[in-house]
């Protein structure tokens, strides 16, 4: 049996698994690499295998790097079903649907500059025709049922506790002998704002598992909303504008159910909060939906609340000229725009027409990487280039590590922990390399074997 990585090894995005037991074929995940040029460039090349070939695919959640590419996989000759979350198939064909969309304005604009140069044409990534097409593929499963999908190949899915319908997946093989492998997806971390903890996974001979956070530890709960709040009041004391970058599926909820509770509260005051992306407008709704994945303390506040994510002074924008009125605000207010990196979505035009402020914040809750302009920004660049032009950074850049959807070092461990026996192997994946190396040692300590797995690199089970 060989399992093979096509993406997120030794790197973040992109996460795609290969897994062949002699004719029977499966993947886990096909997302897209997000970051610089160079990994973006990723998404247009080949596979490295033949999609045709596949019997079927196991999702373990609606990130665009998990998801991303699913469309692309059906284009080419992927025929399989799809197996997830009810949660993840709505919430994918959200992703998937807007991802068909910015491909389809980056060749329109790409297609713009070949033909000034007598280049032939480019095709976009895929179309609403492809997402629709791989949506009939989707086929729902539920939390801790086991599920066949191929003659030898079972699957049970388990909370991850990353984002709505994430889960981590084990699989029983029968080979020679019975064997038992997991993929824990991504991780969210304990007592997340929206979703429940994870469910561990008790038995594995190999586990593969995420490292986004494998280097650090987050601060404790209780001090991300601390310092969203200060963050909040600082800036209406100074009469500025708050942009927050933010990813549409469960990071602009987690902020809507917060700024919610604490204006409902009095901790801040009430002033406009604009959502300014049609995206997680529309995510919003999907989580609106599936109520039964919250935890405890969102379940209580539905009592008085019954939708958790809206409240009087929020603003929905859902056309280019709301959005662009939004410009012409000069009381205190705070926009909420996709994307998290800054690479792609209103987020863009904000920063252009607002980052030269110093009334203003930029304040980033989320992962920002390698080469996007989010990290540039984060990192102190002083100038930075967008849209045609170049603009000063004057406003106030602020980060809260607080609000990520994934585990820290001490989060990742603990899941660990809960394999009796221990695990044969541990291969650590879906990080950069500094990440996965420290997380490595740390796995080390546990008296585990660790092993950091390079793109298309075969490994024998």
């Amino acid at each position: 049996m060989e399992v093979k990585l096509f993406g997120a090894a030794k790197e973040v995005t992109g996460s795609c698994y290969s897994l062949i037991l002699d004719k029977e074929k499966i993947l886990i995940d096909c997302g897209m690499f997000q970051g610089g040029k160079a990994t973006v460039r990723k998404n247009y090349e080949d596979f490295g295998f033949n999609p045709a070939e596949y019997n079927a695919m196991i999702l373990t959640h609606a990130h665009l790097d998990h998801c991303g590419r699913i469309p692309k996989l059906v284009k080419q000759g992927f025929k399989g079903k799809i197996y997830c979350i009810d949660a993840t198939k709505d919430l994918a064909f959200v992703i998937m649907t807007d991802s068909a969309k910015i491909a389809a304005e980056d060749t329109y604009h790409e297609n713009k500059r070949r033909a000034l140069q007598n280049l032939p044409p480019r095709e976009p990534i895929y179309n609403d025709e492809d997402v629709k097409k791989a949506m009939s593929l989707f086929s729902i499963v539920n939390y801790n049922e086991d599920i066949k999908i191929t003659e030898n190949i079972t699957a049970r899915f388990y909370d991850a506790g990353h984002i709505l319908g994430a889960a981590s997946i084990q699989l029983k093989i029968k080979d020679k002998k019975m064997i038992f492998l997991a993929f824990s997806g991504d991780l969210g971390q304990k007592d997340a704002v929206l979703v429940r903890n994870a469910t561990p996974i008790e038995k594995a001979n190999n586990v593969f598992i995420e490292s986004t956070y494998g280097d650090r530890l987050h601060p404790p709960i209780d001090q991300r909303e601390k310092e969203l709040i200060r963050i909040i009041n600082d800036n209406y004391k100074r009469g500025g504008k708050l942009m927050i970058p933010s990813f549409a599926v469960e990071r602009a909820q987690e902020i809507l159910y917060c700024i919610g509770n604490f204006m409902q509260q009095g901790i801040i005051p009430k002033m406009k909060v604009y959502l300014d992306s049609p995206m997680a407008t529309r995510a919003t709704e999907v989580f609106a939906k599936f109520t039964q994945y919250y935890n405890d303390d969102v379940k209580k506040t539905m009592e008085t609340r019954k939708n958790p994510f809206t409240f009087p002074e929020l603003v929905i924008t859902e056309t280019v000229e709301q959005s662009k009125s939004i410009n012409f605000i000069t009381e205190p207010c705070i926009v909420i725009a996709g994307n998290g990196m800054c690479s792609a979505g209103r987020i863009k035009h904000h920063i252009r027409n607002s980052i030269e402020n110093p009334k203003n914040t930029l304040l980033f809750i989320g992962y920002q990487a390698e080469g996007t302009l989010g990290y540039w920004i984060k990192k102190g660049e002083r100038r930075i280039r967008l849209l045609g032009i170049e603009v000063d950074v004057n406003s106030k850049i602020e980060n809260i590590e607080g609000f990520s959807a994934h585990a820290d070092y001490n989060g990742l461990i603990t899941w660990l922990k809960n394999y009796k026996p221990k695990p044969k192997k541990v291969f650590i994946t879906h990080g950069e390399g500094p990440e996965s190396m420290a997380f490595s040692e740390r796995v080390k300590a546990e008296n585990l074997k660790t092993y950091i797995p390079s793109a298309f690199e075969s490994l024998e089970m």
